[in-house]
C-alpha cells in the first residue's frame, strides 16, 4: 500500500512515521512539509535517523503528491481542508488526524475549527473499537476525547449512570503540538488547569457518546495540563441509577471491550501512564463505590491518541489484522 503523510514533521506526523517505517505492509511514498521540503527525513526527524528505511526518504512540499491508496491529514488545525482537493484527486482514502471534520453541529465547528467549511464533502468519525470505516474521508477524535469516551461508552451504553458525567483530562506537554508558545521553564515541574469549560473536546465527546449510545449527556469536560511529554489520563465521574451493582458496572465494560486488541479493561491495578506510554493500549478500570463511580482510562497521546489508531485504521480499511505494525507494550521506567 502506498501511503502519503501530509505534515510529516509535527509531533503526530513524525510519530506516524515511525510506526509506518516497521509496518510490513505499507510503502512511505510521500511525506510532505512545506518549510523542509527537499530535506532528508533522517535529517529532520531525530526519532527516525536510525531506522535503515529511512535512508533515502525526503521531505517534499505537497505539491508534488502522487497517486496514494491512503493519505493522512496530520497538519495543524485548519489548514487540511483547503488541501482537500489536491487529495481527493490524489488518494483513494483520507484520514484527518487534526479536528477539522470531528464536530457536525456548524455552529460548534464554525467556533472550534473555522477553517473546515471551505471542504464541504463529508468526513465520517471513526473510532476504531466502535465500527468499521466505511467512508472514504475520515476524521479521527481528539485525543482527550477519545480517553473519554473509552471511560465513559460501557455506562452509557448499558444505560447505568445517570447522563451527566464530569471528565477531568490531564495531558502532556505534547498535545499542544510542536509549535506550541508554552516555554518549558513554564511547563517544568508545574501542573495546572488548562481550560476549566470551553474546551473543544468537550462537544466532541458529547457528540461522539450520543452518535454510539443514543444518549445526550450533559457533560463537564476540564483539562489539566502536566509536566511530561507524553500520555494522558482522564478520571470520569458518573452517578450509578437505581439498583445498579459493582457487578453490572465491571460486566458493561468486560462486554464493550473483550473483543478489542487495544483497550483493556484492569481488573487488578489502575491505568497510568507508566504502563501505556510508548504503545497503542488505553487502559480502563472502574471504581465502585455506593452509588458513585469513579473510571480512570490512560493512553499515549501520540500513539493510541493519535498516529496509534491511524494504522488501526489503516489496517481495518485494508482487511488486515488490527494490530499489525503496532505496539502492545510500554517504554519504562
Amino acid at each position: 500500500m502506498r501511503v502519503a503523510v501530509v505534515g510529516a514533521t509535527g509531533y503526530t506526523g513524525a510519530e506516524l512515521v515511525r510506526l509506518l517505517l516497521d509496518h510490513p505492509h505499507v510503502e512511505l511514498a510521500f511525506l510532505s512539509s512545506e518549510r523542509s521540503a527537499g530535506k532528508p527525513v533522517d535529517r529532520v526527524l531525530s526519532s527516525v535517523r536510525n531506522h535503515p528505511a529511512a535512508a533515502g526518504l525526503k521531505l517534499r512540499p505537497l505539491a508534488e503528491l502522487s497517486d496514494v491508496d491512503m493519505a493522512f491529514g496530520c497538519l495543524p488545525g485548519g489548514e487540511l481542508p483547503g488541501r482537500m482537493p489536491l487529495l481527493a484527486e490524489r488518494a483513494k482514502h483520507v484520514v484527518n488526524l487534526a479536528g477539522d471534520f470531528r464536530l457536525t453541529d456548524p455552529v460548534a465547528a464554525a467556533r472550534h475549527y473555522p477553517g473546515s467549511a471551505s471542504w464541504t464533502e463529508p468526513f465520517s468519525y471513526h473510532v476504531p473499537e466502535f465500527g468499521e470505516p466505511g467512508e472514504r474521508f475520515l476524521n479521527l477524535p481528539g485525543c482527550m476525547a477519545v480517553t473519554s469516551i473509552y471511560a465513559l461508552y460501557p455506562l452509557l451504553a448499558e444505560g447505568l449512570v445517570e447522563p451527566d458525567p464530569v471528565v477531568d483530562a490531564k495531558t502532556g506537554s505534547s498535545g499542544s503540538g510542536r509549535t506550541s508558545t508554552e516555554h518549558p521553564a513554564d511547563r517544568f515541574g508545574n501542573f495546572r488547569a488548562h481550560k476549566p469549560h470551553g474546551h473543544r473536546h468537550g462537544p466532541e465527546v458529547a457528540q461522539a457518546l450520543r452518535s454510539l449510545t443514543g444518549v445526550d449527556v450533559d457533560l463537564q469536560f476540564s483539562t489539566h495540563s502536566l509536566d511530561v511529554a507524553r500520555g494522558i489520563l482522564v478520571t470520569a465521574y458518573s452517578r450509578l441509577r437505581s439498583g445498579v451493582s459493582e457487578v453490572d458496572v465491571k460486566r458493561a465494560y468486560v462486554k464493550a471491550y473483550r473483543r478489542t486488541p487495544f483497550v483493556r479493561v484492569r481488573n487488578h491495578g489502575l491505568p497510568a501512564l507508566k504502563t501505556v506510554v510508548g504503545s497503542n493500549v488505553a487502559e480502563v478500570a472502574p471504581q465502585v463505590q455506593g452509588d458513585r463511580c469513579v473510571t480512570i482510562a490512560a493512553l499515549d497521546n501520540l500513539v493510541k491518541g493519535a498516529a496509534g489508531q491511524a494504522v488501526q485504521t489503516l489496517n481495518q480499511v485494508f482487511g488486515l489484522p488490527e494490530h499489525t505494525g503496532l505496539p502492545f507494550t510500554a517504554v519504562a521506567p
